[in-house]
């Protein structure tokens, strides 16, 4: 049931839309420039920018290939585009009707402008803003359905701005626009829809125009401060629980500090989070993809995709004035769950917690799963994410508990799915015990449970002991191309083979093995060799 505040913000929020659509405000005469702090992405940009100067835009794990005309409201991957209707009466959920808001979305985000304006491509950049002022009319269409989008595109418009100074093209359309952009926003903010990595990029949006429109400032930077108490769990991993989304939240805070005044106060839990990602990172520095991963960047969205971290983690350690490195001994995030043990290079991640705050809608049916990672390298995987509403079946696929080295109990998933972005009836996970080689832990969910020994008994060997009520158990198990690992089953038991996928980016997948053993009391050990194989 909603509060009288939040519909009272509604009531206003709607009003306040109806009259902008009508009557679209420009830019104050007062204003203020800036340089706009962010980490610097202009090496070997001259490649990338020909791409896009070709329209061919590398986005998320594919490349969109537009023409010399780019329809900005058209998914390119399914050939859908909707018209110019007032945002509030776009379907953009609607994959029949709008397509996949996504890859609409990320084009529209236009950190593809950022790099031209490194290239010093001004023309192609007034040539694309013009089509884009020209098909977006304000408030109308997909690109205004989401203020989360709306944001990131104001954060890019503001990085050509200060890239190009008074040699921007279009500049007073440009300033004007990005009023319009900040209005939108301060109107919209996700207080009540999406109270999550939305509403941090929203307030971090309002407080970068905010260096440009002094009256946003207050606004985004107040709310940026109340989230980070909110929406940064006390062992500093954001709520959500994906590891991905952690990465987004450590760039929007480094960025928050540095719009704030580096606020003391703000120090101890952006140092937490930093050391969080460093232990996901690991020796190897690549991000173990546990929940959603959507494929976009706050900032230059392009390169390997699960390095993204790498980079976050310099400007931490460069704005924190530390570095942060992945311990060499076991370690546990209380908050989140997840609990990495460590022994002489071999790491098993053990995911020991609950699904993501309120609907858990970015997490997946992965608890009690292990990751194991050697050297750096990837032995036992988590599949990643590949779609979010491109095709409900394979969203399924990835985010359900056979697809995550987990045991499932009865055929059932640990929670009730509730549409593609969130979970009922989430689990209940009890953690027994733990110590530097060991973790007991146990799932319930539907009237049935799978409680889970893990012991990393020396860096060779794992032994993982399963045990399933209320329903058969199957141990489910994914691994990595070549990975130098074999399995020791009870005597009589058998892996049966099954079709396996993993994807390391959005709308990207590929074969990956995967095999399942079947029993309600499983004692499974594991020998990891030193040598990869062909």
């Amino acid at each position: 049931m909603r509060s009288r505040a939040e519909i009272q913000f509604r009531l206003r929020q709607e009003l306040v839309n109806r009259l902008m659509l009508w009557w679209p405000p420009k830019a104050p005469a007062e204003r203020r420039d800036f340089q706009y702090p962010a980490p610097d992405f202009s090496a070997n940009v001259s490649a990338l920018a020909q791409e896009i100067l070709a329209h061919r835009f590398p986005m998320l794990g594919t490349v969109i290939e537009t023409g010399p005309e780019i329809r900005w409201r058209r998914d390119y991957l399914h050939d859908l585009e909707t018209g110019t209707a007032f945002f509030r009466r776009i379907p953009y959920l609607d994959r029949d009707k709008a397509g996949d808001h996504k890859v609409i979305w990320e084009l529209n985000r236009h950190q593809h402008l950022v790099v031209l304006a490194l290239a010093g491509e001004t023309g192609e950049i007034e040539r694309q803003l013009t089509s884009w002022w020209e098909q977006n009319p304000f408030q109308r269409g997909i690109n205004w359905a989401s203020a989360l989008e709306v944001a990131f595109r104001a954060l890019s418009w503001l990085q050509v701005l200060s890239i190009r100074g008074e040699r921007t093209p279009k500049r007073q359309q440009l300033l004007d626009s990005l009023y319009q952009h900040g209005l939108h926003l301060e109107y919209n903010l996700s207080f009540y829809f999406s109270r999550n990595t939305h509403l941090l990029g929203e307030a971090l949006a309002l407080a970068a125009l905010g260096e440009l429109f002094p009256r946003w400032k207050e606004l985004g930077v107040n709310t940026l401060r109340r989230e980070l108490d909110y929406q940064v769990l006390a062992d500093g991993a954001h709520f959500e629980k994906s590891s991905y989304y952690h990465v987004y939240t450590l760039d929007m805070y480094l960025l928050a500090w540095r719009l704030a005044g580096r606020p003391p106060e703000w120090r101890p839990k952006l140092t937490l989070m930093a050391e969080y990602l460093a232990a996901l990172l690991g020796e190897g520095g690549e991000i173990p993809l546990i929940g959603d991963d959507d494929g976009g960047r706050l900032f230059h969205p392009y390169g390997t995709h699960v390095q993204y971290g790498r980079q976050t983690l310099e400007w931490a350690a460069s704005e924190l004035g530390r570095t942060f490195v992945a311990k060499q001994e076991s370690e546990r995030f209380a908050e989140c769950g997840l609990i990495f043990l460590r022994a002489g290079g071999t790491e098993v991640i053990v995911d020991a917690g609950g699904f993501g705050s309120g609907r858990g809608g970015h997490s997946h049916s992965d608890t009690l799963q292990i990751i194991v990672r050697r050297g750096g390298r990837e032995l036992l995987i988590d599949p990643g994410t590949y779609t979010y509403v491109g095709d409900p079946r394979w969203r399924d696929w990835f985010r359900g508990s056979a697809a995550h080295n987990t045991m499932r109990v009865g055929g059932r998933e640990q929670a009730e799915a509730a549409g593609p972005f969130g979970w009922r009836s989430k689990p209940e996970v009890i953690l027994h015990g733990w110590g530097p080689d060991y973790v007991d832990a146990e799932c319930r969910y539907g009237g049935c449970a799978h409680r889970r020994r893990v012991r990393l008994t020396d860096p060779l060997h794992l032994t993982v002991e399963d045990e399933a009520s209320g329903g058969e158990g199957e141990q489910w198990w994914h691994l990595a191309a070549g990975a130098p690992v074999q399995f020791e089953f009870p005597e009589g038991l058998r892996a049966e083979p099954a079709e396996g996928w993993r994807s390391r980016a959005l709308y990207q997948k590929e074969p990956a093995q995967r095999f399942v053993v079947r029993g309600q009391k499983l004692t499974t050990k594991l020998t990891i060799g030193d040598l990869w194989l062909s």
